[in-house]
């Protein structure tokens, strides 16, 4: 069986201070959590969305029949990587640094995998972006000749941006899949659902495919509630109110880091991936023990480093304090 490494909860559990995967470090975000609360589990949802999908159209300034609901962004990756290498031959293209289920996906149909900024031997069946980037929350160029490709830009932490403005222009966007995923901006990653919306002029022969491949309701209740909080005001009014003190924290840590020898790289996204010094490089196991977990970014193509999230202080202390205990 392929390893698939992730953040998160482990065999043994949660730790305390949860540097390792990318939820809000706020959250989770109030209206949302309230909507959890109210769902109503005894009964399917609508296994077309409906109202959902006219919400979330409209959220976004689209066409409701652009609108794929999927049942977590891993499986509209494996869906996507599905549709398109069945009616296309040809390499699958991720940026150099990536979320590692696109290429699991691809290697899972046999088919090459080729990083952003290599010849790809032939015409790309699919192409992987992001706005911006894990792990170090980067922006990466817009590729050339978007219609030409199907592309998929994966906005994971596009509402967690820090600084600057996204390089993707409208009209980008709309060439593209592009594929939401908000828990983790609402703080609440055990709610699985996302969404993709679909380019303006989407081939009919693909579209048909990955409609077909949707899997009967894709959404339970918790998911149909926090989509729908989701769009709601006062879920954007939050965001925008915790970014002084997400940009604090990303602040302090990036400091602390450097203090230790760390050596941060760039980014926009409230997390840090940061080269690990040699006295740390195996210290991951040992910091768990002092309830302090870290993800490891070697399936990211970054052995040597860790990815953090911006926690609060209190939290940053823990870190501070495990490091040197352990190291």
């Amino acid at each position: 069986m392929m390893r698939r490494p992730h953040g998160g909860p482990d065999a043994q559990g949660a730790v305390q201070h949860d540097f390792s995967t990318c939820a809000h470090p706020q959250g989770p975000c109030p209206g949302a959590w309230q909507a959890m609360q109210a769902a109503d589990a005894r009964r399917y949802p609508d296994p077309h969305s409906t109202a959902l999908r006219r919400r979330l159209a409209a959220h976004h300034g689209a066409a409701p029949d652009r609108l794929l609901l999927a049942a977590s962004a891993s499986e509209f990756i494996q869906r996507i990587t599905a549709a398109t290498l069945a009616l296309h031959d040809g390499p699958v293209v991720v940026p150099g640094h990536a979320y590692g289920d696109y290429a699991a996906a691809a290697q899972a149909w046999h088919r090459p995998v080729v990083t952003a900024d290599a010849p790809t031997g032939g015409q790309p069946a699919l192409r992987w972006c992001a706005d911006p980037g894990s792990p170090c929350g980067q922006d990466d160029p817009v590729p050339q000749h978007l219609h030409a490709v199907p592309t998929v830009l994966d906005r994971a932490y596009t509402p967690l941006r820090l600084t600057g403005r996204s390089p993707w222009t409208p009209e980008d966007d709309d060439a593209v899949f592009q594929l939401w995923t908000p828990n983790k901006a609402l703080g609440l990653t055990g709610v699985r659902g996302a969404y993709a919306i679909a380019p303006r002029h989407a081939p009919g022969p693909l579209m048909s495919r990955l409609h077909a491949l949707e899997p009967s309701w894709p959404l339970g209740a918790h998911a149909v509630a926090m989509l729908n909080a989701w769009c709601e005001p006062d879920t954007a009014a939050w965001l925008a109110d915790s970014q002084p003190q997400l940009a604090q924290a990303h602040a302090g840590l990036t400091a602390g880091l450097v203090q230790r020898g760390f050596a941060p790289l760039p980014g926009v996204a409230p997390f840090v991936c940061a080269r690990v010094p040699a006295r740390w490089r195996e210290a991951a196991p040992a910091l768990r023990e002092h309830g302090v977990s870290v993800r490891d970014c070697s399936s990211f193509g970054l052995p040597g480093h860790w990815r953090l999230n911006a926690l609060a202080a209190p939290s940053q202390v823990a870190l501070w304090q495990a490091l040197a205990s352990v190291g």
